[in-house]
C-alpha cells in the first residue's frame, strides 16, 4: 500500500523503519510536527521522524496544523491507501481523515479501551498495573476511541520507568502495526469496535504532577518518581530549592517522618507515610546528575533536613 507515516518523537521511529523497509508497503511521505528551536542557539530542529525520513530521501510534510488547505491538497495528490499514525502529537480533523481509503490507523501504547490520551504508559507504571500493551485502531473523532485491528501485552517490570518500557513498546509496536497494515491490504483483518466498559484515560503529565508527594506511602512514591522517568521528571524542594530526582529503591529500614533525610555511607534515605526510599541519582540547579550520596556530602545535608 501507499502510505504516509505521521509521528514526530523518537517513540515512532521503530514504526517508520520498518514499514520504510516492509517490502509490501511504500512510504511516500511523512508527517511531522513542524521543525522547532533546541539547544543554546535556538536553531530549528528537525523532528525525529523527520530526520530519518530526510535520510531515506522521502517527503516530509510539516503543516502547522493539519487543516491546512495546503497540506490537504498535497496529502490528496499524494492518495495514500492509508496512513499509519505513531505519537503524531495533533489531532487530525474529518478533512485530513477522509482523504485515505483505509484511514488513518494509529498506535497506540496501551491495551484499548484503557489508559486513553496522551500518557497511558505513566498512567500503567503510576498505577501499578502489572501488563500494558499497544493496540492499532481506526482514528475516529472521538479521542482513542476508534475500533480495534490488534493487540499486543507486556509485562511491567518491578523496576520499569516510563521510558524503559515504552522503549519495548515501540519496538514490539512497530511489528503490530506492520502486521495490521497487512492484514489490512489482504482484506483479512477487521476492526472490532472497543467495549463499552474498562474505559480509562491518561491526560498529558505536567511538571507539577511529576512533584513527589512524601506523605504519600512508599509504593506510591516509587511508582511516581519511575512514570515520570524521564520526562517530565521527579522533583522536590530542598532548602527553597528544586531539585530533580531520578526513581527511587523502597527500603526496609525503620520509618523516617515524611521527607526526613537521612544520610547513610553508601545511601541517602527520605521519609514517606510508610518505610523510607532510598534516593537515586540527584540534580541540584545548575549541577550535573549525580548519585545522591554525592549530592548530600556537597549540600552537607544535616539532621532532620527534609524534602518538600
Amino acid at each position: 500500500m501507499r502510505l504516509v507515516f505521521a509521528g514526530t518523537p523518537d517513540v515512532a521511529l521503530p514504526s517508520l523503519r520498518a514499514l520504510i523497509e516492509a517490502e509490501r508497503h511504500e512510504v511516500v511521505a511523512v508527517v511531522t510536527r513542524p521543525d522547532a528551536p533546541a539547544g543554546r542557539g535556538r536553531h530549528l530542529v528537525r523532528s525525529p521522524v523527520g530526520a530519518l525520513a530526510d535520510e531515506h530521501g522521502i517527503e516530509v510534510l510539516t503543516p502547522a496544523k493539519a487543516s491546512d488547505p495546503a497540506f490537504l491538497d498535497r496529502l490528496r495528490e499524494l492518495a495514500p491507501d492509508c496512513c499509519p499514525v505513531v505519537a503524531y502529537g495533533a489531532l487530525l480533523p474529518r478533512s485530513a481523515l477522509d482523504i485515505p481509503r483505509h484511514g488513518w490507523v494509529n498506535l497506540h501504547f496501551s491495551v484499548l479501551p484503557a489508559w486513553r490520551g496522551a500518557a497511558p504508559v505513566q498512567a500503567a507504571v503510576r498505577h501499578g498495573d502489572e501488563i500494558t500493551g499497544a493496540s492499532t485502531f481506526r482514528i475516529v473523532k472521538a479521542l482513542d476511541a476508534g475500533p480495534v485491528f490488534g493487540v499486543l501485552t507486556e509485562a511491567v517490570k518491578p523496576g520499569d520507568t516510563a521510558g524503559v518500557l515504552l522503549d519495548r513498546l515501540a519496538e514490539a509496536g512497530a511489528g503490530l502495526l506492520e502486521s495490521t497494515l497487512d492484514g489490512i491490504e489482504d482484506g483479512t483483518l477487521a476492526a472490532v469496535e472497543q467495549p463499552a466498559d474498562g474505559v480509562t484515560y491518561a491526560p498529558k503529565i505536567t511538571t507539577e504532577d511529576a512533584r513527589l508527594d512524601f506523605t504519600a506511602p512508599a509504593v506510591g512514591v516509587d511508582r511516581l518518581a519511575r512514570a515520570v522517568t524521564p520526562d517530565p521528571g521527579a522533583w522536590a524542594e530542598f532548602r527553597g530549592e528544586r531539585i530533580k530526582l531520578g526513581p527511587v529503591t523502597i527500603t526496609d529500614t525503620e520509618r523516617l517522618a515524611p521527607g526526613e533525610l537521612r544520610v547513610e555511607r553508601r545511601r541517602v534515605l527520605v521519609g514517606t507515610a510508610t518505610g523510607p526510599v532510598a534516593l537515586g541519582e540527584v540534580q541540584a540547579p545548575g549541577k550535573k546528575r549525580m548519585a545522591a550520596t554525592d549530592w548530600a556530602r556537597g549540600a552537607r545535608v544535616e539532621p532532620g533536613e527534609r524534602l518538600k
